[in-house]
C-alpha cells in the first residue's frame, strides 16, 4: 500500500479506477522535485534513503544517508550552484553513481536544471552537449587511478569558455588542483533552507537529458518537474514501492531510467536505495557478490538491465538468504526468455519488466508488481498516461489496433516531454504532446502491452540506445567509403550489437582493420563502435533508391548463426532468416532427415539466448 492509494494496483482496470477517483493535480501534492526531499525529511527523517557500497567486502562499513540528511545535501547543493552561477543555472555533471551524484542531480534541479552526461563519451562531444544545454557549471569526478573522467572534464572546460569546474574528490584519492572542491562548496552553504527563494516547479525545465547520436546538433530532451514527478509516482505505484523496501540501484544516473524509476520513484515512496558501487554491475565485485549483498542488505527489489541480469545468473546463489526479496525489475531492452527463467528460478521471485524512454521521463508502463504477472509483457500504462497501439497505414498512423494486432506505440500524458531543447528535432518523435515511440507492440485481452520490435532503426546494445546514423556518418567520412548502413546483429548476451555494411568507391584500397581504426577515431560512443564491418560490392536498395535495411538485418543474423551452428553441431543445418515475427526476425533452422536428435536439441539451446523467433525442424523428405 503506497501513500497515494490504500490498495495496490494490479491490473489495467485498477489504473482506470485510480484515475477516476481523483484528478492528477489533486493526487500529486509535490509540485517541485525539491518537494520530494523536503517532504521525505518530514515524513521519515531518520529512515535511510541511500546506502553507498564501494567495495562490497564483508567488512565494509557502508555510508548511509537518511532522508533528513539527503534533504540537507540537496539544499546545500542548490544554494551552492545558485551562488556560483546565478538564477536558474544549468549544471552539468560527469559522475558515476555516488551519494554526491544525488546531491548534484537534485540540487541542480531545485535551483535550475541538471544536465547529466554520459562519461563514456569523448570530450569534443561532451563539450557540444554542455554548449547546447547552456550549462554554466560542470561537476566531475576528480583524479582517479582508473577512470579518465577528470581528464575529460578538463578538456571540456578548455573548449567551453567561462565554464565553472567543480571536483568530487574521493577520500584517499589525489585532489584536483586549482578548482573548487564539492565537499567544501557544500559545507559553505546553509542546509536548513533555500537562500534564493522558491525552487523550480511544475512545467519549468528540470533537466536536459541527451539521447540519440552525438554527431551534428545534439538531441537534448526536456524534462520538467511535473513530467518527472508524474512518471515517478506511476513507477512507485505500479512498482508497489513502500517504506521498508530496499531497491538495488544499478542504473547510471545519466539515464532517465536511473534518475526516475531507480531513484525518484523509490525516494518519493520512502524506499531505501542500495547503491552497488560507483560502477554498479560494471564492477565485477558487484556481479560476483550480487546475491550475497542482496541478502546482507535486505534487498526486497532487485533491478538491472538484461545484460546485468545475464551476468548475475552466472553466479550461484549459494547460501545467500533471499527471503526478503519479493520482485525483480528489468528494462531498457528486451530480455531473453532463458535469462528470465534462470533469474526467477535462482531468486525465487518473478521478474517485472519496465518500459519507457528518455522522451517519456523514463517510464510509460510496468508489469504491476502486485499483479498476477504477464510473462513477456511490459505491463500496463502508468496512471494518467495514455499509451495506444495504432495501425500503420500507407499515409501514416490510423486507428487503434485490436488485441493481438501489432501496431506502432504512441503515448500522451504528463510524463511525455514538451519537446527537445532544439525544437527542430521534435517533428518525427514529439508533436502536439504526443510521443511516437517508434516501437511496435500489441496488447492482450487484459490490456497488457508487449513490445514486438522497432519501427525505427535504433540499435539497442545492453540497454544502450545507438543511433545508426552516428555510425554511418562516421564511416562515410572516410574517402574510401561510398555507402554505409549500420544495423543491429543478434547477440546472445547484449541483445544486439552494432555492425556496419559499407561499399567502397571506385578503385578504393583499404583493409578491414583500417576501417575499424577509422570507426574508433570518429565514433564518440564506444558501445557504438561496430563489432564487424562487412564490405559489399553493392548495398541493397529499394526501388526509390533508399537503403533496404531488412535484408541487411537478415544477413547480419545469418553471418553470426551459421558459424555458431556449424562449429557446435555434428550435422550443420540450413539456416534461413526472414523479417517478421513478433520480434522483427524469424530464423528457420532445418535439419536433414536422420540428423541426430541431440543436434536438434543443441540447436534449440544455442538459439535460446537470442531475442528473435526461431523454428527448428526436420526437412520434408519430399
Amino acid at each position: 500500500m503506497t501513500r497515494w492509494s490504500d490498495r495496490p494496483i494490479r491490473t489495467a482496470a485498477d489504473v482506470a479506477t485510480f484515475e477516476n477517483q481523483m484528478p492528477l493535480r489533486a493526487r500529486l501534492t509535490e509540485r517541485s522535485v525539491y518537494d520530494v526531499f523536503d517532504g521525505g525529511s518530514q515524513r521519515a527523517p531518520d529512515a535511510v534513503a541511500l546506502t553507498m557500497l564501494m567495495t562490497g567486502e564483508d567488512d565494509e562499513q557502508p555510508r548511509r544517508v537518511t532522508y533528513a540528511e539527503l534533504a540537507r545535501l540537496v539544499r546545500q547543493a542548490a544554494n551552492a550552484f545558485h551562488a556560483m552561477a546565478g538564477p536558474r543555472p544549468g549544471v552539468a555533471y560527469l559522475l558515476p553513481n555516488l551519494i554526491e551524484t544525488h546531491a548534484v542531480l537534485w540540487g541542480a534541479q531545485t535551483c535550475g536544471y541538471a544536465v547529466p552526461l554520459n562519461f563514456l563519451l569523448q570530450p569534443t562531444h561532451l563539450a557540444d552537449l554542455v554548449r547546447a544545454a547552456d550549462a554554466r557549471v560542470l561537476v566531475a569526478l576528480g583524479p582517479h587511478p582508473v577512470l579518465d573522467i577528470w581528464e575529460k572534464a578538463l578538456a571540456v572546460r578548455n573548449q567551453v569558455p567561462g565554464l565553472e569546474l567543480v571536483a568530487v574528490n574521493l577520500p584517499g584519492a589525489a585532489l584536483a588542483p586549482e578548482v573548487l572542491d564539492l565537499a567544501a562548496v557544500l559545507a559553505s552553504q546553509p542546509d536548513d533552507r533555500l537562500v534564493f527563494g522558491e525552487p523550480g516547479c511544475d512545467d519549468e525545465v528540470a533537466a536536459y537529458l541527451h539521447t540519440g547520436g552525438t554527431t551534428g546538433d545534439p538531441k537534448l530532451v526536456t524534462l520538467t518537474h511535473h513530467s518527472q514527478l508524474v512518471a515517478a509516482m506511476g513507477g512507485a505505484l505500479l512498482g508497489d514501492m513502500n517504506p521498508g523496501d530496499v531497491l538495488s540501484a544499478t542504473l547510471p544516473l545519466f539515464h532517465a531510467g536511473g534518475t526516475v524509476f531507480c531513484a525518484l520513484s523509490p525516494l518519493m515512496a520512502g524506499t531505501e536505495l542500495l547503491i552497488m558501487s560507483p560502477a554498479a554491475l560494471r564492477n565485477p565485485a558487484m556481479v560476483t557478490g550480487f546475491w550475497r549483498l542482496c541478502a546482507r542488505y535486505g534487498v526486497t527489489m532487485a533491478g538491472a538491465v538484461p545484460t546485468g541480469l545475464a551476468a548475475v545468473i552466472e553466479v550461484p546463489v549459494g547460501d545467500a538468504d533471499l527471503s526478503k526479496l519479493r520482485i525483480g525489475f528489468t528494462g531498457a531492452s528486451s530480455i531473453p526468455g532463458s535469462v528470465e527463467d534462470r533469474f526467477e528460478t535462482m531468486a525465487g521471485v518473478r521478474l517485472a519488466q519496465v518500459y519507457g524512454m528518455t522522451e517519456s521521463s523514463g517510464l510509460l508502463s510496468i508489469d504491476p508488481v502486485a499483479g498476477p504477472g504477464a510473462r513477456g509483457s511490459v505491463g500496463v500504462s502508468l496512471p494518467y498516461v495514455e499509451v495506444k497501439v495504432l495501425r500503420q497505414e500507407a499515409d501514416g498512423l490510423g486507428g487503434e489496433c485490436e488485441p493481438g494486432e501489432i501496431g506502432q506505440i504512441v503515448a500522451t500524458g504528463a510524463p511525455v516531454s514538451p519537446g527537445y531543447r532544439n525544437r527542430a528535432h521534435d517533428a518525427s518523435t514529439l508533436r502536439d504532446g504526443t510521443l511516437n515511440t517508434g516501437d511496435l507492440g500489441y496488447r492482450d485481452q487484459d490490456g497488457n502491452l508487449y513490445i514486438a520490435g522497432r519501427a525505427k532503426d535504433l540499435i539497442i546494445r545492453s540497454g544502450h540506445n545507438i543511433d545508426p546514423l552516428m555510425i554511418e556518418d562516421a564511416m562515410l567520412s572516410h574517402p574510401a567509403v561510398a555507402m554505409a548502413a549500420a544495423v543491429g546483429q543478434p547477440d546472445g548476451y547484449a541483445g544486439e550489437i552494432p555492425v556496419v555494411y559499407v561499399s567502397l568507391g571506385p578503385a578504393a584500397q583499404i583493409t578491414i582493420d583500417e576501417l575499424h581504426e577509422h570507426a574508433r577515431r570518429t565514433i564518440a560512443e564506444r558501445p557504438a563502435w561496430p563489432r564487424h564491418i562487412y564490405v559489399l560490392n553493392e548495398i541493397p536498395m529499394t526501388a526509390v533508391g533508399k537503403i533496404f535495411k531488412p535484408d541487411l538485418r537478415c544477413d547480419a543474423a545469418r553471418r553470426v548463426l551459421e558459424p555458431l551452428l556449424t562449429e557446435r553441431l555434428a550435422t550443420p543445418p540450413d539456416v534461413v532468416v526472414h523479417t517478421g515475427g513478433p520480434r522483427g526476425l524469424r530464423v528457420e533452422v532445418t535439419f536433414r532427415d536422420g540428423s541426430p536428435l541431440e543436434d536438434q536439441a543443441q540447436a534449440r539451446r544455442l538459439l535460446d539466448p537470442f531475442l528473435f523467433e526461431s523454428i527448428v525442424h526436420i526437412a520434408d523428405p519430399a
